[in-house]
């Protein structure tokens, strides 16, 4: 071989590592431009809740990974906790309810979310208020000036108890009535009786049924509140701009496993695989809601209409500026 095939040679060869290298060292940015996705590592936001069933089925059937992306979950209390998150971009998207959305976004100009998905819509019974078995308390107006556990304050459960008691001429206080509890502490809540009921959500309402013999006091899933958009999945508009495919790509992947999960069944066995202390048993009894495969401003707009009614918001909110382009 003459000296100058030797260098073409060498050269040739170390270009061919020198790539291969920067194939194994790339970061998601890299592994990005195979797929097409800005970004193919993302962190979810979520909670052991009925109303995710679909993110544990996405991951399950392999919908995330269809579309390019690999989704790492985080555990939150509730909405309110993803807030803070999304905006320091610890969390790229967070499921969470509408209510603790829209008041941050209210209340913090800086803060500007936009709803990729619907999560989850009540039915009958997904979310009630529930006292002991020995309690005295029949009724909402009974609870008046008692302390009622909620997951937390000035969001869905308070509003959903409070427009329950709206009828009846009951008022609650949000500081005085109220005490934050996490979902799964709410049997111990009660069994210890540092509150004199909690507003359940499913499996948890169920469970408290079956193991220590709860009582209903009220449906907060009927009345004004039927059929009530409870919460969806959100990501800051600055993600969205700057991400539009893995947008689009998670939007896709969610809503498949949303309208997967219109099958109860696979609801009912994915839910013990994920949420820590829930049996089989709950799971074939408790009650569940629906899970939108659409966004629909028109549906949304009733959550930001009973804010207002209730004061959570000063003005009239119009829905439509909060909504992401849905990639349906």
């Amino acid at each position: 071989m003459s000296a100058s095939h030797r260098r073409t040679f060498i050269g040739g060869a170390l270009a061919i590592a020198l790539s291969l290298t920067a194939v194994a060292c790339g970061d998601s940015d890299d592994s990005s431009s195979a797929s097409g996705l800005e970004k193919t590592k993302i962190t979810l936001g979520t909670m052991t809740v009925a109303d995710t069933a679909p993110v544990q089925i996405a991951i399950d059937k392999g919908l995330f990974k269809a579309e390019g992306l690999e989704v790492t979950t985080q555990v939150i209390q509730g909405g309110a906790a993803g807030i803070p998150l999304l905006k320091s971009g610890r969390l790229d998207f967070s499921f969470g309810n509408y209510v603790s959305l829209l008041t941050a976004a209210v209340k913090d100009p800086g803060f500007k979310p936009k709803i990729v998905a619907e999560g989850f819509q009540s039915d009958s019974k997904t979310h009630t208020l529930m006292v002991r078995k020995d309690s005295p308390y029949r009724t909402i107006e009974d609870l008046k000036g008692k302390k009622i556990g909620v997951n937390t304050k000035r969001n869905i459960s308070t509003l959903l108890v409070r427009a329950a008691g709206k009828p009846q001429n009951i008022d609650f206080d949000e500081d005085k009535d109220f005490v934050e509890i996490a979902p799964p502490a709410m049997e111990q809540a009660l069994k210890s009786e540092s509150v004199e009921a909690v507003q359940a959500i499913e499996p948890f309402g169920t469970q408290m049924q079956q193991s220590m013999g709860a009582r209903m006091v009220a449906d907060l899933s009927s009345g004004a509140t039927a059929d009530f958009p409870i919460a969806g999945y959100a990501a800051t508009e600055k993600f969205i701009q700057e991400h539009p495919k893995t947008t689009a790509a998670f939007q896709r992947a969610l809503q498949k496993a949303q309208g997967m999960a219109a099958d109860r069944k696979l609801v009912q066995d994915t839910l013990p695989t994920y949420a820590k202390g829930i049996d089989e048993k709950v799971a074939a009894t408790m009650n569940y809601g629906s899970f939108p495969t659409t966004l629909s401003a028109t549906r949304l707009q009733r959550v930001a209409d009973v804010m207002l009614q209730f004061g959570y918001v000063d003005e009239k909110i119009d829905i439509k500026q909060y909504i992401a382009e849905s990639a349906a």
